[in-house]
């Protein structure tokens, strides 16, 4: 048996524009909550591949990550399921288009809303993950990495 410990790495699109953020409001076991455009990393992608391909999903909007905001570890326990859980997401910055009408929002995606960052921080107690303000905070503070900071190797890929 394997009992070595691994973490869940996510990947995060913060996208801004006119001074609202970009958040979908999502179905999950804790009931109705808010969140980025946020999901699991696949198997054979890069992070930057990873966070287009979730930002797309969640949102039908293409997303072109121009810079990563931060690298977060957070802990999470499921009341229902006694779950712990530990995530690893790297968050992003960019620049997204229009949403594609000829998409769906993925599967428990109830819709998508740009709100303030006052607006985002008074509905906390709806947030996913503390992760979801803080992430915002750091994009407005001017948190900039390079995407250059992140390296894929081709192994990952396959390429």
């Amino acid at each position: 048996m394997d009992t070595r410990w691994k973490p869940n790495v996510t990947v995060a699109a913060i996208i801004e524009q006119d001074g609202r953020y970009l958040l979908i409001e999502e179905h999950t076991p804790e009931g109705l909550r808010l969140n980025n455009p946020a999901g699991h990393l696949d198997p054979s992608e890069s992070l930057v591949d990873g966070c287009k391909r979730e930002a797309l999903e969640e949102t039908t909007c293409v997303f072109q990550p121009e810079a990563l905001v931060g690298v977060y570890l957070s802990r999470f326990q499921r009341p229902a399921s006694n779950e712990d859980i530990t995530y690893v997401r790297f968050a992003f910055c960019g620049k997204v288009g229009p949403a594609n009408p000829a998409l769906q929002l993925d599967n428990g995606i109830v819709r998508t809303l740009w709100m303030t960052p006052d607006e985002i921080r008074a509905s906390a107690q709806r947030h996913r993950s503390p992760l979801v303000l803080r992430c915002i905070e750091d994009h407005l503070a001017g948190q900039r990495f390079a995407l250059e900071t992140l390296y894929t190797d081709p192994s990952v890929t396959g390429f």
